[in-house]
């Protein structure tokens, strides 16, 4: 037996020093003292002047009842672009994915590493699509976009899609850090839970959009340099990174065109690069999470720029944790440490892995579960604040109507970020009977974030698309991905279907153990659907959106293309819009059922004097 399995086994010597408490509690105090600094301190603070002009239009600024509430939530659009940018980066790389990743790729292989090239194609979509609409029109939320574009009731819709979204994924943005610290120092998942929400929402109740912004330009930094020092002493530790990716290659891990058209695969070819481009672009381009980031920046410009930086920030910190990832299969290669009982979830992989290579340093580990808390921090304080903005904005403005003073709207807002943490931490009681929380966290977004990116991708590219067709297209993305994301999750919990991993060995564990043979014969029952890889379901929610909506659209009386509002669309169209677009006008669109005739008349004379311009040439 190698000397590896006496590593197993020493495990349970391994725990929390004074040095790993201190740095672990220096960041829960560095993220209180953020709150309070720009809460109290900077808030007394006489504003410089701006040496950046906002972008000027006929659209006012964004408006929330008062100018305290405009810089609580905005920042006064005065931000700077690089902690705006490491900000967005704190949005999407939550413990979620700094524990996910890396399992993922135990599991299933290097396949999902090529998600990189889907975030590159997203960037360019978000940037040139839906970013000029949202600055041009200087909306304070993305919502507000609907009902300038369709209705209030649309706007509505979109808007309760968001909050539910929000309070289903907070409790798995806690749950991950949660499971971390407990495996490395045996505190009660509740409780740290608990630490971990109280001390979110006091900094982002005391600082506002600032607060957020700021603390996760450093938390994202904190959790960059956790993962990198663990990546790097792993790596020395196997030897270098030539052994590595040759055990990783021996055991069947690098896979990179896995191109089976099956959509049953969990990781292929087709369904990274589609499924990844889709669910991508649904979240970074019109989710208020990352608009209000965008528009807490000056000018279109800057958030373009902000774009760039997350980009490649996020690619980095990706391709950072699939590595990780092949670093944990390289240590467990012939000791599966699922199997051997030593961890009872497939998230704890990356913990367990830290611990039994890096748990002598003193002060390693607790780097590595601070990178962690900083990751749950940034990506809850995220989400409290946005959702803050959206309930105020969109729900009690925009479809109640209802006009409170500064006073109540300071309240109201603050005691919904207050409310959001309760409720969380209600509802972690469910994950307990989760596994796989990447996939889970995928479906869950996917299902508002497919039907969201649908209704906006409308309205932005779908000149002739109406109200009726939007509330349509809504309904059936929402029942599509819907369907799909819930069956096929109530058919994992009834063992239906299975995970379908890659190989594992235990044959240098301390005991003999025998892993278990599944059988994957009697999922050929199961309906179709529910056995998709979860990559397709936003696909799936953003082109039912779509088809239905465009052609409901058709149906009910199309907008007349020429009496639309040209800002409402993306410049992307703009040259195909007759010139009558572009002449100034107070009009409201027209949707009777007589423009569909002008629609498609104006469409068919677009179409040939195309033609007779390529006959020219």
């Amino acid at each position: 037996m190698s000397d590896k399995s006496n590593n197993y086994a020493e495990y349970s010597q391994f725990h929390f020093y004074i040095a790993d408490y201190c740095v672990f509690v220096a960041m829960l105090l560095l993220s209180t003292g953020t709150g309070i600094y720009f809460g109290y301190i900077r808030k007394n603070v006489k504003p410089v002047k701006p040496t950046i002009n906002l972008e000027t239009n006929k659209h006012k600024e964004p408006d929330f009842g008062s100018k305290a509430m405009n810089e609580y939530l905005l920042g006064s659009r005065r931000l700077k672009v690089f902690p705006v940018a490491m900000s967005l980066i704190a949005s999407y790389i939550s413990g979620v994915t700094m524990l996910g990743v890396p399992s993922e790729i135990y599991n299933y292989g290097t396949q999902y590493w090529l998600i990189m090239v889907s975030i590159v194609l997203m960037a360019v979509v978000v940037s040139k699509v839906y970013l000029p609409v949202f600055t041009t029109l200087n909306v304070g939320s993305s919502y507000e976009y609907l009902e300038l574009r369709f209705s209030s009731s649309v706007r509505s819709i979109a808007s309760f899609m968001f909050v539910m979204d929000e309070i289903f994924f907070l409790p798995i943005i806690l749950y991950v850090p949660a499971i971390a610290f407990n495996q490395v120092t045996g505190v009660n998942i509740y409780v740290i839970s608990g630490v971990i929400c109280v001390v979110c929402v006091i900094y982002t109740l005391i600082g506002g959009i600032k607060a957020v912004v700021h603390t996760d330009a450093w938390q994202t930094l904190v959790m960059f340099i956790a993962l990198v020092v663990v990546v790097i002493l792993g790596t020395i530790a196997a030897g270098g990174p030539g052994p590595v990716f040759k055990h990783a290659s021996e055991g069947g891990r690098i896979i990179f065109f896995n191109i089976t058209p099956s959509p049953y695969e969990r990781q292929s070819f087709w369904a990274v690069l589609i499924g990844g481009f889709f669910y991508w672009t649904a979240f970074n381009s019109v989710n208020q999470t990352m608009v209000q980031r965008y528009m807490s920046l000056p000018s279109l410009k800057k958030g373009q720029q902000s774009i760039i930086i997350f980009t490649l920030g996020v690619v980095l910190f990706l391709s950072v944790c699939c590595f990780a990832g092949l670093l944990v299969f390289d240590f467990y290669r012939n000791c599966d440490p699922l199997n051997a009982g030593l961890i009872s979830n497939d998230d704890q992989l990356l913990p367990i892995y830290v611990m039994q290579t890096v748990g002598h340093l003193q002060g390693i580990p607790g780097l590595f579960i601070a990178g962690v808390f900083g990751a749950a921090l940034s990506s809850l304080s995220v989400v409290l604040n946005a959702t803050a903005l959206v309930f105020l904005q969109d729900i009690v403005r925009g479809s109640f109507k209802v006009k409170l003073s500064e006073k109540a709207t300071n309240i109201l807002v603050k005691s919904v970020i207050v409310l959001l943490g309760a409720v969380a931490m209600s509802l972690i009681f469910v994950l307990e009977k989760l596994s796989g929380i990447l996939s889970v966290a995928t479906s869950v977004t996917a299902i508002a974030g497919g039907t969201t990116c649908g209704i906006f991708t409308l309205g932005m590219l779908v000149p002739w698309s109406n109200t009726k067709g939007a509330l349509a297209g809504a309904a059936a993305g929402a029942v599509m991905s819907g369907w799909i994301s819930f069956g096929s999750q109530a058919a994992i919990g009834a063992g239906h279907i299975g995970p379908h991993k890659l190989n594992v060995s235990v044959s240098e564990c301390l005991v003999n153990y025998t892993i278990p043979v599944l059988d994957y014969s009697g999922e050929s029952e199961v309906f179709p659907l529910y056995r998709l890889s979860f990559h397709w379901i936003t696909v799936i929610g953003v082109l039912s959106t779509l088809l239905v909506g465009t052609v409901t659209s058709f149906l009910t009386g199309p907008t007349v293309v020429k009496k639309m509002d040209v800002e409402l669309l993306s410049p992307v169209i703009h040259r195909f819009l007759p010139k009558e677009c572009f002449q100034p006008r107070s009009v409201s669109p027209d949707f009777s059922r007589d423009s569909t005739a002008q629609t498609s008349i104006h469409l068919l004379a677009n179409n040939r004097e195309q033609s007779n311009d390529r006959d020219r040439y």
